[in-house]
């Protein structure tokens, strides 16, 4: 099982914005040059995790991001379950595409389904409070290095 770039983006996002003190306000810019991705990728992500609630935007000059909720209400397996596009493993998770001829007495399709309930599972018992436990050693290497002339 793995997880898209999209998503990964999106915890990176979380994470970041968690290891902030609550109000404070974060730019795309900002992310975009801690974690060295291209701020248009992260446009995108950011409007996906505003839409789904996990994050709020405050427009206008000196705006920015921040999270909507505290960390210990946002939870991770639903977050992943929100910005993951489809959990189709295999060509028979999907029936609008499925073509296998041995899906309907294969066995190892409902293993893999119970496999993802598995990891699924075990995401949703954390929440981003679990993920930032460090917070201090993210902040340390997520802060802008500052350069003294």
């Amino acid at each position: 099982m793995r997880l898209t770039m999209y998503t990964d983006f999106s915890l990176r996002i979380l994470l970041y914005l968690g290891a902030k003190e609550r109000s404070e306000l974060s730019t795309i810019q900002d992310i975009s040059e801690a974690y060295h991705i291209s701020k248009n990728h992260l446009m995108k992500v950011s409007h996906e995790l505003g839409r789904a609630g996990f994050i709020e935007t405050v427009r206008g000059r000196g705006g920015g991001i921040r999270l909507a909720h505290a960390p210990e209400e946002i939870n991770i397996g639903e977050v992943i379950r929100r910005m993951e596009d489809d959990f189709h493993l295999v060509e028979c998770f999907n029936p609008a595409t499925n073509s296998c001829p041995i899906s309907q007495v294969c066995g190892l399709k409902g293993v893999l389904a119970r496999a993802l309930h598995a990891y699924l599972n075990v995401l949703s018992e954390y929440t981003l409070q679990d993920l930032l436990l460090n917070k201090n050693e993210l902040q340390a290497i997520l802060q802008p290095q500052r350069i003294d002339n």
